[in-house]
């Protein structure tokens, strides 16, 4: 069949707490970074690709890096973010089920190393925690104009840039409007930023929506975002120093600050591989 369809190559489709990703084996396949961000939009694109918020390739680690793999993370309009929660989770899962890593390993990623535990017992049996990169540039109680409203944000790196804003109703907001005001506001040119909205219910519980970069739209969770939000709630005094983040999908993700550390722990689903054909997506 392959000879009728061309060219093919195997993938696998993930999803953490409904962020969706499609992932591909390089270390085989040798395609250059170059070449990624063309494949990462191609493959993600609604109706004519796979559909995928994102897309990451596993790769060798280098040499002496202490590392057990490394990736190469794109969002589904090619552009490459240095780290996502969520794909972390599921990059996890994935290497362990694949003998590429064990457990409890580490893997590269343009924000640095990341620690991945597989829960392989118990009834949290095929979840995923991860350390995430320390949290930088930490800034609260920023006073900014957008989508014709005062507000009162906060800014923190998880791995990548997130605002968050913390409201009353997170369901009343129009996410869409909001997220993209902020996100290309100018006081976070020329980068731009992720954006949370978010509603504290108590001291352990979060409501959370969010706007992500690079698929310039909300997306059904995102880990870096849940972990963003926690981080920032906490700092405020908000909420103690573990939280359960309800994502936009009806999933939970548990966020913990430990000794200035921000760990992410939630679902990573394996949920169809397959081959495929690249004349057919145009590469």
């Amino acid at each position: 069949m392959s000879e009728m369809f061309g060219t093919n190559v195997p993938f696998y489709k993930m999803q953490g707490c409904g962020n969706d990703f499609v992932v591909i084996d390089n270390r085989e396949l040798g395609l250059s970074r170059a070449e990624m961000p063309r494949w990462a939009e191609k493959i993600c694109a609604r109706a004519f690709g796979i559909c995928a918020d994102g897309l990451f390739f596993i790769d060798e680690a280098p040499e002496d890096s202490g590392l057990d793999y490394c990736w190469h993370f794109y969002n589904n309009d090619g552009s490459r973010a240095e780290m996502c929660g969520n794909a972390s989770r599921c990059a996890g899962r994935l290497t362990y089920t694949l003998d590429i890593a064990p457990a409890e390993h580490v893997f590269g990623t343009d924000a640095g190393p990341i620690r991945a535990k597989v829960i392989t017992e118990g009834p949290e049996r095929g979840q995923v925690k991860v350390q995430l990169t320390p949290p930088k540039d930490t800034q609260t109680g920023i006073e900014l104009s957008a989508d014709g409203r005062d507000l009162t944000v906060h800014y923190v790196d998880t791995g990548v840039p997130h605002v968050v804003v913390f409201v009353d109703d997170v369901q009343a907001e129009d996410i869409k409007a909001l997220g993209a005001a902020i996100r290309y506001h100018e006081r976070f040119a020329p980068a731009g930023t992720n954006v949370n909205i978010a509603q504290v219910k108590d001291k352990e519980t979060i409501l959370l929506r969010t706007y992500e970069r690079g698929v310039e739209d909300e997306t059904y969770a995102c880990g870096t975002g849940a972990a963003a939000t926690q981080f920032l709630a906490r700092e405020l005094g908000l909420t103690d120093s573990a939280a359960r983040l309800t994502t936009s999908g009806g999933e939970v993700l548990t966020v913990s600050v430990e000794d200035g550390q921000v760990f992410l722990q939630g679902a990573a689903e394996l949920t169809f591989s397959g081959d495929l054909y690249l004349d057919a997506v145009g590469l």
